[in-house]
């Protein structure tokens, strides 16, 4: 079950360009594996337990909860968070999706996106580690 979806309460740009690709996948994918690779120790340890997938645009299910009228997301965790998985529940997959269209439409300048992946996925980490909107948002990771 979703837990968050990310995007509808970020910057976003004014304008939605079409869907073109400002930077190629291979560029995104770069930039998600630098943001994977430049999180401290204790947190990428995480990652042991939730899968980083990129997607081009969330699923009508995925963008069902958004706070954007149009589901309109930039990430989403799906899976137990840590703090309420038990020994006797049969673990699912831990997902965290990245959706690419979005992010490159709403941040085209490679430092702005680059910068926007890494807050992506340490907003859906912080989920798999249990912490709620409401903290994130008094750490301004919302």
């Amino acid at each position: 079950m979703p837990l968050r979806r990310r995007g509808a309460q970020a910057r976003r740009h004014q304008d939605r360009r079409s869907a073109t690709e400002p930077t190629g996948p291979d560029a995104f994918e770069r930039h998600v594996a630098a943001a994977l690779e430049s999180l401290p120790l204790e947190i990428a340890k995480l990652l042991q337990t939730v899968a980083v997938v990129v997607d081009d645009l969330p699923t009508p299910e995925q963008a069902a909860g958004s706070d954007d009228p149009d589901g309109w997301l930039y990430g989403i965790y799906e899976g137990t968070p840590l703090i309420e998985w038990g020994a006797d529940q049969v673990p699912f997959p831990n997902v965290i999706t990245l959706f690419r269209i979005p992010l490159q439409e709403d941040f085209p300048d490679p430092a702005e996106l680059a910068y926007e992946i890494a807050r992506t996925v340490a907003h859906e980490l912080a989920h798999h580690a249990g912490i709620d909107d409401d903290r994130l948002h008094e750490l301004g990771y919302d």
